[in-house]
């Protein structure tokens, strides 16, 4: 599974530049918002009012990725988030307790649903092919491309809009902060979307060569996957040029991933991703965001590494979070 086109909103200035990350930046605080773009230029301003924040960032990555792929209407849109749209979803249960479960105007209930970026961009392209969101955690993401996967395998030449999208808010950040989950990271949010097809296209980004999820592993089953992602790609652990981890050394979860990173991969270069995009469920896509960036440029920031790779060929995204959620995704230069 080829990326042809890709785009992302982060809390970097990571949507439409032409020289990527250039100003890169370590996150600081407890939270960081995305640097969200003059949505007037891609979305049609009378449209802009009657969008939530997650709903501008999805549509405008969505319409940016078609854009770079030349492509006007795809043939299934599959979105992965964790948590929705909380901005709408705090505006209707606000309303529904002011207004004692009275009067309430349905469209922030309609808004609040976790399909709707996706449902969004359908409308906005009149697209009536196949469109799903998967709403699993830490493996929203993940779903997503193996569902892609699985439609590529049906529908060879078709051209997919996958990608993931979650938000930050003052409501959600309170919440989630109370459960210890901004301990290692700060709070973060963002959008991604991908153009994928079975076949390379002319700017084409990277190649997606498997994707291996696993929930709290037992002993073994970890070291397991990966030997069998790699081994159905002809390659060993030590052909992995970079990982992108969604991991911290040191970080609560540690010990879930000491065997990954520390003993199977040790030697190996490392980018922790999550210093640049913040702590959110789907965060592994702008991991995969970034790699597949790095791979089609060939070049990494600098000072994003500590020891740049001199091969940049296959990439592994990585990430294993407090819950127990585990994901494993090849990226291979085309």
């Amino acid at each position: 599974m080829y990326i042809n086109a890709a785009s992302a909103i982060s809390p970097q200035l990571s949507f439409r530049q032409a020289s990527f990350l250039q100003d890169w930046r370590l996150l600081t605080g407890h939270r960081a918002a995305c640097v969200e773009p003059a949505y007037a230029d891609i979305i049609e301003p009378k449209l802009i009012r009657r969008m939530s924040r997650i709903i501008r960032m999805g549509v405008a990555t969505a319409m940016d990725t078609l854009q770079q792929a030349g492509c006007t209407n795809p043939d299934a849109i599959i979105t992965g988030t964790a948590y929705g749209c909380l901005e709408d979803t705090g505006i209707f249960l606000k309303r529904m307790v002011e207004n004692q479960e009275e009067m309430l105007t349905p469209t922030a209930f309609i808004q609040s649903t976790h399909n709707t970026v996706g449902a969004q961009v359908a409308l906005l392209l009149k697209c009536h092919s196949y469109n799903n969101t998967f709403v699993q955690r830490s493996h929203s993401f993940e779903s997503s491309l193996l569902d892609a996967d699985m439609f590529l395998k049906e529908n060879p030449g078709a051209k997919i809009l996958v990608g993931a999208a979650d938000e930050l808010t003052d409501y959600s950040y309170t919440i989630l902060e109370r459960f210890g989950l901004f301990r290692s990271h700060p709070a973060g949010e963002g959008a991604c979307y991908f153009v994928v097809g079975s076949e390379p296209d002319a700017g084409a980004f990277a190649r997606v060569n498997g994707v291996r999820t696993l929930f709290r592993p037992t002993p073994g089953k970890l070291e397991d996957a990966l030997a069998a992602l790699l081994a159905e790609n002809g390659l060993f652990a030590g052909e992995i040029d970079l990982v992108l981890s969604g991991n911290l050394p040191g970080a609560a979860a540690a010990r879930q991933y000491e065997v990954i990173e520390n003993q199977l991969l040790a030697s190996v270069p490392k980018i922790y991703f999550k210093l640049l995009c913040g702590e959110y469920p789907t965060a592994t896509s702008f991991g995969t965001w970034l790699g597949a960036t790095i791979l089609k440029s060939q070049a990494i920031p600098a000072g994003l590494c500590d020891a740049p790779p001199t091969l940049m060929r296959h990439f592994l995204v990585y990430l294993a979070d407090t819950a127990g959620y585990h994901s494993l995704t090849l990226l291979t230069k085309c």
